[in-house]
């Protein structure tokens, strides 16, 4: 008997929130509130657990309590921010949480930041205002580079 499993299928069987289908767990980390809540109801609708963080301390600090940990798959965090070393913060996710996947945010592009931040791991880099079709693409892409490395 070959069985297959079917990461995406077993999380959307899990029930998790309210009979909604569960697509997996995003951290959104941005100081400009408008932003973050733009993320957060685009990826809301698509059945994702969402949860936001105005700095890279704050998000730190939410990431390491409850259930956070398990849930989270991906963070999405904007690259510069006042009073915020970005950079050390990302470190801080990739060497504390290796699996869960980072997409970068700027609203200023700069394409050696951009090629720095991949060769470092960045899952992807998208430039404010983000399209709400391509942060689908970009955290479905992330999902399922993370739950590809669950079984590899």
């Amino acid at each position: 008997m070959n069985t297959t499993y079917s990461c995406n299928s077993a999380l959307r069987t899990a029930g998790m929130f309210s009979g909604q289908d569960y697509q997996g767990g995003v951290l959104i980390v941005d100081d400009e509130s408008a932003s973050r809540e733009m993320i957060r109801t685009s990826l809301e609708k698509l059945g994702y657990y969402v949860v936001d963080a105005e700095d890279g301390q704050e998000a730190i600090t939410l990431l390491n309590q409850g259930e956070h940990p398990m849930v989270i798959d991906v963070i999405i965090t904007d690259v510069r921010m006042p009073h915020c070393l970005d950079i050390e913060t990302m470190d801080y996710f990739q060497r504390e949480y290796p699996s869960i996947q980072l997409i970068a945010l700027t609203g200023f592009p700069d394409l050696d930041l951009a090629m720095h931040l991949m060769k470092r791991g960045v899952t992807d880099y998208m430039v404010k205002p983000v399209d709400q079709e391509k942060l689908a693409i970009a955290v479905a892409h992330a999902m399922n580079t993370r739950h590809h490395d669950w079984f590899s």
